[in-house]
């Protein structure tokens, strides 16, 4: 059964909110009742301590993942005030049970954090066995340092939170920064889209190909794509001169005459991935694909990319596209469920997820 998400009108008062449920007639206002536990349909076979629950981030993302773990989604209901105050309640028994949740911290970044905060809390109080977050994209990833004076540590926060709501293990992907792992005081299981790209560009079969790295931070995420491709690596020097803002300087490694590849983990404004591209073309480059993790594609990013010299930008379904991303046909996406879903197998299963790497 889907969960249901309703709006809510202003509370009445401080002591009587009032929330509105949709149904198929319309919208009518009401109180907020607890629902009665309904059972799940699952297969026959299905393992009952097992179950996988989503918030509203991606959920076509968590339907997937059930699909390839033969499970059905989890039966919740998740619904907002007026004021955007979040009311959710679980509609089913997690009591002892190994419960995954699936909900990447995609835009809008608070609103989904918070999210996922309030869900645990639910699951905690219900008595799940185990919880384990699951979050494709994780938001706040590019504040893992004091890079400048009286700045947060907002990774780091994040982690606190989610230890703190009655998270008992992580599953991430792609982290922007691989130490954020050490900022959680639970297990943490780190892993790769690289697998599934790797597969992709094996069979694309791109003649003189040079992988490239947009950044010094992004080289072992290069190499890793050039051992595997049996191609060379370049890196692009860049300047970041403000917030979401950077210039490039120039490029190290011969690129003139090759097919190149720019591997990156978020695309966010695509101002690097642009200048990026239109460097190394510069430089005498035939082509130029990119790929990356997380399409955050925020603010101007698809004109950007739909205006430049990109012959294709491939991202994965860590989190879902808008409506104009998915009309651009310069950008493809590969799914992760798959991945992700052997990885959740691994950890209820408590076999080995190092396996999934390659």
């Amino acid at each position: 059964m889907k969960s249901e998400t309703a709006v809510a009108p202003a509370p009445a008062s401080q002591h009587e909110a009032r929330a509105v449920e949709l149904d198929g007639a319309g919208i009518h206002p009401g109180r907020v009742k607890a629902a009665p536990e309904r059972k799940r349909a699952g297969r026959s076979g299905e393992d009952k301590r097992f179950k996988v629950f989503a918030g509203s981030a991606n959920r076509r993302l968590a339907e997937d993942i059930c699909g390839h773990l033969g499970l059905t989604l989890g039966d919740s209901r998740l619904q907002r005030f007026a004021d955007g105050e979040i009311y959710f309640q679980l509609l089913e028994n997690v009591r002892g049970v190994d419960v995954f949740i699936v909900q990447p911290t995609c835009y809008p970044v608070d609103q989904h954090l918070v999210e996922l905060l309030v869900m645990i809390d639910a699951l905690k109080r219900a008595s799940a066995g185990r919880i384990t977050v699951v979050v494709p994209y994780y938001g706040y990833a590019r504040q893992d340092r004091k890079d400048r004076p009286r700045v947060a540590i907002s990774s780091k926060l994040v982690a606190d939170l989610l230890t703190t709501a009655g998270a008992n293990r992580a599953l991430l992907m792609d982290l922007h920064a691989a130490q954020i792992q050490g900022f959680f005081n639970i297990p943490v299981d780190h892993m790769f889209a690289s697998p599934v790209m790797v597969s992709y560009f094996r069979e694309m079969r791109l003649p003189n190909l040079t992988v490239v790295s947009p950044d010094a931070g992004g080289v072992e995420r290069a190499r890793f794509f050039a051992t595997k491709l049996q191609a060379p690596l370049a890196i692009v020097d860049k300047r970041r001169t403000d917030l979401n803002v950077t210039e490039v300087m120039n490029v190290i490694g011969d690129v003139r005459g090759r097919t190149c590849l720019i591997i990156d983990d978020i695309i966010d404004t695509a101002g690097t991935l642009v200048k990026t591209a239109q460097a190394l073309l510069d430089e005498g480059a035939v082509n130029v694909y990119a790929a990356a993790s997380h399409p955050v594609l925020s603010g101007p990013a698809i004109e950007r990319i739909a205006n430049s010299r990109l012959e294709e930008l491939i991202v994965t379904d860590s989190i879902p596209l808008s409506e104009e991303a998915r009309k651009l046909g310069k950008i493809k996406v590969l799914s992760v469920a798959g991945l992700l879903a052997a990885a959740i197998e691994s950890i209820h299963m408590e076999t080995s997820v190092s396996t999934l790497f390659n």
